[in-house]
């Protein structure tokens, strides 16, 4: 059985113009591994609503799992809510829940509750709201497209109240053969171990520090144990060329 598969869409102008550094992507693909779940692709887009809708349409029917990040805030270009409710033909409402929370979490500020804010419990009509601990404007869920704010901590803590929620599958286990030699030298036998070992997959990623050089060669696979007898195939044939070769299990150092 294959893991769930998932997609990342970050939407927002500022990412783009390099304003923002987006700190999203990398943090979330690491905990949808940890959960088993594959992440397929990743893309950034502008905050155009006709790319919103056609980007979350296409991914929400190639993909088990979709996740958004940014423009669900209170300001005239957070138009995310609205483009992905017409994305899959759905009017927005003013979500009773949401407002509720939005309206206790105000009283208790000297900050006003006015149009802008409300804007924030628009919801579209069907979609399941996504909690939100820190600042309390909620995000949703709608088909399988789970819409989050574009702030990283905001993020962090409304996906960690999801977690539990989400499909899992099988963690991927990922060794890594630290090499003292370039990628170039040791090609063919990475190129033999993907061929030779049905369900890994083998990267190479080159490392330089002052006076020395080497690959590090990343072993995937859901089978621990294929895994694991491919990561020592390449040790053996790369120490048989004459350079170091050591295995990196996962929670180790290298």
């Amino acid at each position: 059985m294959s893991n769930p598969t998932a997609a990342i869409i970050v939407i927002g102008d500022e990412i783009l113009s390099g304003r923002t550094k987006d700190k999203n992507i990398g943090w979330l693909a690491e905990q949808l591994f940890s959960q088993g779940i594959d992440l397929c692709e990743a893309r950034v887009i502008p905050d155009i609503r006709a790319t919103i809708i056609n980007t979350v349409r296409h991914m929400s029917s190639e993909y088990d799992l979709v996740f958004t990040s940014g423009g669900i805030g209170p300001t005239h270009d957070d138009i995310t809510t609205e483009a992905i409710a017409a994305a899959f033909d759905k009017p927005v409402i003013r979500h009773p829940d949401a407002e509720a929370v939005l309206l206790k979490h105000y009283a208790n500020t000297d900050l006003e509750f006015n149009a802008a804010r409300q804007k924030m419990a628009d919801i579209p009509l069907g979609a399941d709201l996504i909690d939100n601990p820190l600042s309390a404007a909620p995000g949703f869920i709608l088909h399988n497209v789970h819409v989050l704010p574009g702030v990283p901590s905001i993020l962090q803590a409304m996906f960690e109240g999801l977690r539990a929620k989400l499909p899992g599958g099988v963690m991927m286990t990922r060794i890594t053969v630290q090499c003292s030699s370039g990628e170039g030298n040791i090609a063919t036998i990475m190129e033999r171990i993907q061929n030779e070992y049905d369900g890994i997959s083998v990267g190479s990623y080159p490392w330089f520090k002052p006076g020395n050089f080497g690959t590090a060669v990343v072993v995937s696979g859901l089978d621990a144990l294929i895994a694991g007898q491919a990561a020592e195939d390449i040790a053996n044939a790369v120490l048989a060329l004459g350079v170091t070769a050591h295995i990196v299990m996962p929670g180790d150092t290298a």
